[in-house]
């Protein structure tokens, strides 16, 4: 990174972290960041660059015009996850979204201010809804990746994955999904069980059938119930029972071979409880598939900010990112997420998550240079 690039960012510390702070207290879900948007889109104007904003959501897109048609681009994620914080139900950036919003803004302004003639278009993506699995998808039916050539993203890492001031040109995320049913039984006097046909003993018999699944593949997987609600009295057999199955896998395809199986057990049960069980796939995310040449783009990124010692080779996360729509809907596009070592603890979701904010500057510092190197190279 040149000495003026690096100077700047350096110049704008105070203000990247009251940015942060911010951001951090707007806080807003999937699909209501409303405040969120509005905060980034005063930034991007003040600072002189392009936006576009989009009329069914809280999405927006900021452009430096290049010399060429051909786009390069990062994504960050805006919203926040819902979330029990001391014993309130509330909004909470636990997932470093505020800090993703903050670092693509700031590259955004510092490529506008001292990189004003770039070869090919640069272009900021800020998406809503990435909790739900759901933001990407909608920004590719508005077209965002129109002309887009190289596409680039950013995230956390917890300590354990990542020590602070190192970072990983590539995080292999698996991919989630998970299945939401209802099971229908009869309801009953619990005087008389014989009467009725109890949904709930049809989920004690789903949980451990699936608990028996198993699938010869050299890619981890599990799944697992993580929620069941059934009953409204202690003296009643209910009628219906809720439940969603988590499912996770290192690979895509075993992913569908996981909800396959998932299906198939579901229809088993129904057979022998002779009740009926509506479900669906909800919640999918596909996993990441590395692009060798985003992974260089990045490497070079981060080696010319941090040096080359501080190189992770990748980064392998349990999570999931909707990033990966973008990958898996266009094969062809050069795409990498760097995963960011900030000192975050406990963990990622954690309602009390911290992190070294310091980070904050080289991040932005990796993802101004990795547009740079995707900018010099002839697509």
């Amino acid at each position: 990174m040149s000495m003026e690039l690096d100077y700047f960012i350096d110049q704008q510390k105070k203000e990247i972290l009251q940015t942060y702070q911010e951001l951090h207290q707007l806080a807003e879900p999937s699909w209501k960041e409303e405040k969120t948007s509005a905060y980034i889109k005063n930034k991007l104007l003040n600072a002189g660059l392009n936006v576009r904003t989009f009329d069914e959501h809280f999405g927006l897109v900021a452009e430096i015009k290049g010399m060429k048609e051909e786009v390069i681009s990062i994504r960050a994620d805006m919203d926040a996850l819902v979330q029990e914080v001391d014993g309130v139900v509330r909004s909470n950036h636990s997932c470093g979204h505020d800090a993703h919003s903050t670092m693509a803004l700031f590259t955004a302004i510092t490529l506008r201010e001292h990189y004003p003639l770039p070869t090919n278009t640069i272009r900021i993506i800020f998406q809503p809804a990435e909790e739900k699995a759901e933001g990407a998808l909608q920004m590719l039916k508005d077209g965002v990746l129109q002309n887009v050539k190289f596409l680039g993203g950013i995230h956390l890492r917890p300590v354990m994955e990542i020590p602070f001031s190192k970072a990983a040109p590539v995080i292999l995320h698996g991919s989630t999904a998970c299945i939401k049913g209802v099971i229908k039984g009869f309801p009953a006097h619990a005087a008389r069980p014989e009467a009725g046909n109890n949904p709930i003993e049809a989920a004690a018999l789903l949980i451990q059938a699936i608990k028996k699944l198993r699938i010869k593949s050299d890619f981890s997987y599990s799944i697992k119930m993580t929620e069941l609600h059934a009953g409204e009295s202690s003296n009643s057999i209910p009628e219906t029972a809720r439940f969603t199955l988590d499912l996770r896998a290192a690979s895509n395809d075993l992913m569908s071979t996981l909800i396959e199986e998932a299906q198939h057990i579901i229809q088993t049960v129904s057979k022998l409880t002779e009740t009926e069980i509506e479900s669906g796939v909800e919640e999918y995310s596909p996993a990441a598939v590395k692009n060798d040449e985003g992974i260089r783009l990045a490497e070079k990124a981060i080696v010319s900010v941090l040096g080359e010692e501080n190189l992770v080779p990748s980064c392998v996360s349990p999570g999931a990112e909707d990033f990966h729509f973008y990958t898996l809907k266009n094969p062809a596009l050069s795409a990498t997420m760097i995963g960011l070592g900030c000192d975050l603890k406990p963990g990622l979701h954690h309602p009390n998550m911290t992190f070294n904010s310091d980070a904050l500057l080289y991040g932005i510092k990796i993802l101004t240079q990795l547009l740079i190197e995707a900018d010099r190279k002839q697509w």
